[in-house]
């Protein structure tokens, strides 16, 4: 395939990139860059999905219980950061400081000023000062309302979103390189080792995953690594296929026969040689095995299997929307915030899968 010349102006951008990175890209990696650019529905979609995952990673300047900076009696502190007692401040008690209390505010505001952040409430902030029964419904301190134990659900949305994407970035890398290296060596080595790999796969894919997690959910106490390592045991499975694949059609290829000739070893062509070519199918898989593995965590949270009571889960909220019919702010922000997610996920797994696909050519 012959690639059509780019306009004058998107080489001029291009090379104003690659002087910016401090790197020289390659022709192919520019034609799948301005092939990105041009499914104007995933591009958009990234950078708004960008920009929710970094304002989300500073989640404690964002909704926080305790304020970011305070001055008293000329010097500053960090509650945010760093507890301090509530004699720090002339109190009387060596626990740390309850800064929404009205005694502690009147203490500093007497000898210097707190800023606060534009959420009073973390994920866990109970909000005692309700004046109806929770859960409450949207208000000036309460945007989106409360849930059923009065904590703040934009705070919950917030803490939430984060741990959700964090959680499906960790287990959809570890999950890639596990599922590719097997993958890998399943299609180059092929015979036996394919054999007994795929007879393997297709055993361990019909093991019941729901209860296993119902079982060892009466054992353990599951938390986020927990989770993790039992949802890593199945979902590498995915990205076998596709790596074994190119593997069985590129081991025979010329440049393969060659390399081995010269006498490169079999670790040298996997990685080096042969594996750059199936990483495009792993790289065009990986968003939409990201948006599976946060509707995985949503679901068991959902379920009551997934993360630890009082974490600041989605699935938890749209659990509490299910058990508050008379509370509809509860379900419908908890599916607002996840059909986003994964709606922005879904396009940005269809521009990755268009800049990947050699057919496309930009003009």
């Amino acid at each position: 395939m012959i690639d059509t010349p780019a306009h004058p102006a998107t080489t001029e951008q291009a090379l104003k990139t690659e002087k910016f990175l401090g790197m020289r890209i390659t022709p192919i990696t520019r034609r799948r860059i301005e092939n990105f650019k041009r499914n104007r529905r995933g591009f958009v979609s990234f950078w708004i999905f960008l920009v929710f995952f970094i304002v989300t990673l500073f989640a404690e300047v964002i909704a926080n219980d305790k304020p970011l900076l305070v001055s008293f009696n000329g010097e500053f502190y960090t509650p945010a950061f760093v507890a301090y007692p509530e004699t720090a401040f002339g109190g009387e008690f060596q626990t740390e400081a309850d800064y929404r209390d009205e005694f502690v505010a009147e203490l500093i505001n007497e000898k210097g000023w707190m800023l606060w952040p534009p959420i009073r409430f973390s994920f866990d902030t109970v909000n005692y000062a309700l004046s109806v029964p929770a859960p409450a419904p949207p208000s000036a301190d309460n945007w989106l309302g409360t849930d059923d134990q009065g904590r703040d659900v934009v705070a919950r949305l917030i803490y939430g979103f984060r741990i959700s994407v964090l959680f499906g970035f960790v287990l959809t890398i570890i999950s890639a390189m596990v599922g590719v290296s097997v993958g890998a060596f399943q299609g180059f080595y092929g015979g036996l080792i394919d054999l007994l790999g795929q007879r393997f796969i297709e055993i361990w894919a019909g093991m019941p995953v729901l209860y296993l997690l119902i079982i060892l959910a009466s054992i353990i106490t599951p938390n986020f690594w927990w989770l993790l390592g039992l949802l890593l045991l199945f979902s590498w499975m995915g990205f076998v296929g596709v790596v074994r694949a190119e593997f069985l059609r590129a081991r025979n290829l010329d440049f393969v026969r060659a390399a081995r000739a010269l006498g490169v070893s079999d670790l040298v062509l996997i990685y080096k040689h042969v594996l750059p070519n199936a990483m495009v199918a792993t790289i065009t898989f990986m968003p939409f095995t990201l948006a599976g593995s946060i509707t995985t965590l949503t679901g068991l949270d959902f379920l009551g299997f997934g993360l630890p009571a009082g974490s600041p889960s989605l699935g938890e909220l749209l659990n509490q929307g299910k058990a508050n019919l008379n509370a509809p702010w509860l379900g419908i922000s908890g599916f607002c915030i996840i059909a986003l997610m994964l709606s922005l996920l879904v396009f940005i797994g269809e521009a990755v899968r268009d800049a990947f696909d050699p057919r496309k050519v930009y003009r």
